[in-house]
């Protein structure tokens, strides 16, 4: 039977494709008719037509695939602008960078480019040295070849660490006699005191903040529209912009929305630390097409960079660290828990990056006092990546209402890693455990947490279906899960994430018009084949806004 909404003539109609719902009343349909940027039939091709009249635009999808538009549940806008904007310094399959020669002359290349003329500091983003040959870090030495006059900031794909060179270290004040930072590292020569370049953490956080200090107004703004175009391209109509750290850039984004720029909505959850600086308190409200969705808190470190905080030792530790390293926190547990249960106080979202099982913890610890303080009706925690989430700390998230999102391109991007260095064989292969979640009836979200990663969909829901590693091996395959799960992850549960599910995550009649058209059907083609499949156009409220529109 159609679901149809009285209404005058439709805009639009489509049909002539496969057609998924992500609706469990109604699977799949023939047609789809939009009205006002919002959904009003779908069903049989016959009564959605009936909808129709002289300025109906009828669109053929000629075999292709229409889903709802996907939600992010876990990235950093302003910052995959930020990437777009830099040197790619991404090992393959997403770049070419896997030795230091490859680094050190993209690096120079990009200094040619009008972006890294007008740019104080040279910067790349997404070395991982994992990849690169040696499998080491950069050091300032090996950056100091690319240049000594200008600094320069190598951003691991990680986003938690990086190198400078030596002009870099002299703007930051690191020398030998430098301390680290609570919540971070200098890392040094051997045997000595003198910083080698390499920065983890709270310290490398220091240097990226450095190297954009002379942004202004307008560089901002045009590293946000790179952003959202990326998001766009990857078929994203709702995107997040996660941990805006300071209030410029926050301002930047409120500028932003506006002067309209936005296309896609997009959710901004600015650092604990801001709390007390908000112009306007988190709600449901967008305002050109932004509105502020709660805090969020950073716990511990990336277990790529071996700087997430487990309960167990690292399988093999990094340099200069003895065989019970397990990381560190990034937060002591009293400021975890005057953040969480001020934000409990407040009915503000909370999320939560927390990649180590020592990490969530800490969190799950500080939600269960902020629950049983203020007893909140629907307050949905997140726990960001949750990449090492044990069965007990699973059962904690149902009982108090977390939604676990997963990072699940890790177990292509790093699976190999993680099982030869990280975490050995056993503890890798429960990393991002989306079943197990499943298993207990939790809504859990997947994600791509770019600037990490593209911020590829298709990426996003092969990961969880096929976990397999870059090296062709399958990582945890009790932990895969369906294609439908997968999409739900990336649509309709995401949608739930932001509390936005009523108008959100699915083709059903009174949403949002948020579509996206794919090359394939992902319910349908085999498992290996999803990734290939490709984002053909992005839809926002019944307008494309990917491809361009001249």
């Amino acid at each position: 039977m159609t679901e149809i909404v009285p209404t005058t003539a439709v805009d639009t109609i489509y049909f002539g494709g496969e057609i998924v719902t992500v609706d469990d009343a109604r699977p799949s349909a023939e047609a789809v008719a939009v009205k006002g940027g919002r959904i009003a039939a779908v069903g049989d091709l016959t009564d959605v037509l009936a909808q129709a009249g002289d300025d109906t635009r009828l669109v053929n999808l000629r075999g292709r695939t229409l889903l709802p538009g996907f939600v992010d549940a876990h990235s950093h806008l302003s910052l995959t602008g930020f990437q777009a904007g830099t040197a790619n310094l991404l090992p393959a399959p997403d770049g070419v960078v896997n030795d230091l020669a490859a680094l050190q002359a993209a690096l120079e290349a990009w200094t040619d480019t009008e972006t890294g003329r007008a740019w104080t500091w040279i910067i790349g983003f997404g070395y991982d040295d994992a990849q690169l040959a040696g499998r080491a870090h950069p050091t300032r030495d090996d950056l100091d070849a690319v240049s000594v006059e200008r600094p320069v900031l190598v951003i691991h794909q990680s986003s938690h660490l990086g190198a400078v060179n030596s002009r870099g270290l002299e703007l930051l004040g690191y020398d030998e006699s430098s301390e680290d930072p609570e919540g971070g590292v200098i890392r040094r020569w051997p045997g000595t005191l003198v910083p080698n370049g390499v920065l983890e953490e709270t310290a490398f956080f220091a240097a990226w903040g450095k190297s954009a200090e002379d942004f202004d107004e307008k560089e901002r703004r045009r590293l946000i529209e790179l952003g959202q175009r990326a998001m766009a391209a990857f078929g994203f109509t709702t995107a997040q912009d996660g941990r805006v750290m300071t209030t410029t850039d926050l301002n930047a984004l409120r500028a932003a929305a506006d002067d309209g720029l936005f296309d896609i909505d997009v959710v901004a959850y600015p650092d604990c630390s801001l709390a007390t600086k908000l112009e306007e308190a988190p709600g449901p409200q967008y305002t050109g097409r932004l509105r502020i969705g709660g805090l969020k808190l950073g716990l511990d470190g990336s277990p790529q960079g071996r700087t997430a905080w487990l309960t167990q030792p690292y399988l093999t530790p990094p340099e200069g660290k003895g065989p019970q390293y397990r990381g560190y926190p990034a937060m002591t547990d009293d400021m975890v828990l005057d953040a969480v249960g001020d934000a409990y106080s407040k009915g503000w979202q909370i999320l939560a990056h927390v990649n180590g099982d020592a990490a969530l913890d800490q969190f799950i610890t500080a939600l269960r006092q902020a629950t049983t303080r203020y007893r909140p009706i629907d307050p949905r925690p997140v726990a960001i990546h949750a990449q090492t989430a044990r069965e007990d700390q699973l059962d904690a998230m149902r009982e108090l209402g977390v939604i676990p999102s997963f990072f699940s391109m890790h177990t292509f991007y790093w699976g190999d890693w993680y099982r030869e260095t990280v975490l050995g064989e056993q503890r890798a292969a429960r990393i991002s455990p989306a079943a197990s979640a499943l298993q207990r009836g939790l809504r859990y979200t997947s994600h791509h947490d770019a600037p990490v990663a593209l911020p590829s969909s298709i990426a996003v829901l092969a990961s969880q279906v096929t976990r397999v590693t870059r090296g062709g091996h399958v990582l945890g395959e009790q932990q895969r899960v369906s294609a439908l799960d997968a999409i739900k992850a990336t649509t309709l549960h995401a949608a739930h994430q932001y509390f936005e599910e009523a108008t959100k995550g699915s083709i059903t009649v009174g949403k949002l018009a948020d579509f996206v058209v794919l090359s394939r059907n992902p319910l349908t083609v085999a498992p290996e084949e999803i990734k290939n499949i490709q984002v053909l156009e992005t839809i926002k409220e019944g307008r494309t806004i990917y491809p361009e529109q001249e």
